[in-house]
């Protein structure tokens, strides 16, 4: 029989949302008592620029299950989470947006799922609430990334997700500044699930997600997680040494039977396709020499400022 969540965590990276901050806690001080006896909220300050870490720090004076985790400088939303969840204290993970998006009153379905006996949930939106591109390029990175992991049981990936703690051993010597939750808990589990929930449209503020952010993290997921461009490069090199020999071959015989050779255009066209596909080969070598570059430097995935709590003295 699975274990029995009674205890769970509240991970939330936090990034220029001071305005969000109180009502989303109010929230969940008002669901979280009918979802487990015991909780806490780790709110995950990553580097914002407006006064985000001053609410989070009343936040703690005025509920006592609040935590408060300042970062030395802006990491990335990922690396906020893997933060928070090495500092988590309870049986369970629930990851969500510090933007109301998410709403504390769909957790307790994570929760149910978990108890069927699943490692991970995901809180799966009934309706993209983004514009048509950000949703394309959303479902994009999702699939890439649920073909990365390699779990057939799901498809559906979202940043609203519940875990069982325990899957954070498997990446507890992982240091990276390239940080992709959902591929680190692949590495612990393969018992997978989703569930429907509802998400609310965005109150405060913009989304920090734009084209050239999410490109980036389909390259990082790619790149970082997978050798599958690798092999890529490999079959392409093998279609166009093929494609090399039918040329040669129709050359030839076009030597033998009419005693001439295609002209400059055809010679053109051809280097052209040949050294187009060798600059994407080492394009595809150059991103992985970045990435061993990025950890043979053993920079940190975050660097911790100041933690907060009820019960603990603020730093000066």
């Amino acid at each position: 029989m699975p274990e029995k969540i009674s205890s769970c965590s509240i991970v939330i990276p936090v990034y220029n949302s001071e305005q969000s901050l109180p009502l989303l806690v109010e929230r969940l001080a008002a669901v979280l008592p009918g979802i487990c006896p015991q909780y806490e909220v780790l709110l995950v300050n990553d580097g914002s620029r407006d006064g985000s870490w001053e609410v989070i720090t009343r936040l703690i004076q005025q509920f006592p299950f609040v935590r408060g985790i300042n970062l030395m400088r802006n990491y990335g939303q990922h690396n906020a989470l893997l933060c928070g969840i090495r500092n988590a204290s309870c049986q369970a993970v629930v990851t969500m947006d510090d933007d109301l998006q998410h709403p504390p009153e769909e957790i307790h379905k994570l929760v149910e799922r978990l108890n069927e006996g699943f490692d991970v949930v995901y809180g799966v939106p009934r309706k993209l609430p983004h514009s048509l591109w950000r949703n394309f390029f959303s479902w994009l990175s999702k699939r890439v990334l649920a073909f990365v992991m390699g779990i057939r049981t799901v498809r559906e990936i979202s940043a609203f997700r519940c875990f069982r703690t325990r899957l954070r051993e498997a990446f507890v010597d992982y240091q990276s500044p390239g940080v992709i939750i959902d591929a680190l808990l692949s590495w612990g589990t393969t018992q997978f699930s989703s569930i429907l929930v509802d998400e609310e449209p965005r109150q405060y503020g913009n989304s920090n997600y734009n084209f050239s952010k999410l490109f980036s993290q389909v390259i990082l997921i790619l790149t970082g997680f997978s050798t599958v461009p690798l092999r890529v490069a490999s079959w392409l090199g093998f279609a166009f040494m093929l494609l090399g020999i039918a040329v040669f071959l129709f050359v030839l015989i076009s030597y033998l039977t009419q005693g001439s050779i295609p002209g400059f255009p055809f010679l053109a066209s051809i280097i052209s396709i040949f050294s187009g596909s060798q600059l994407f080969a080492l394009g595809i070598i150059g991103e992985y020499m970045a990435r061993i570059f990025d950890r043979s430097m053993a920079r940190p995935s975050y660097v911790i400022g100041e933690i907060t709590a009820a019960d603990l003295p603020s730093a000066e």
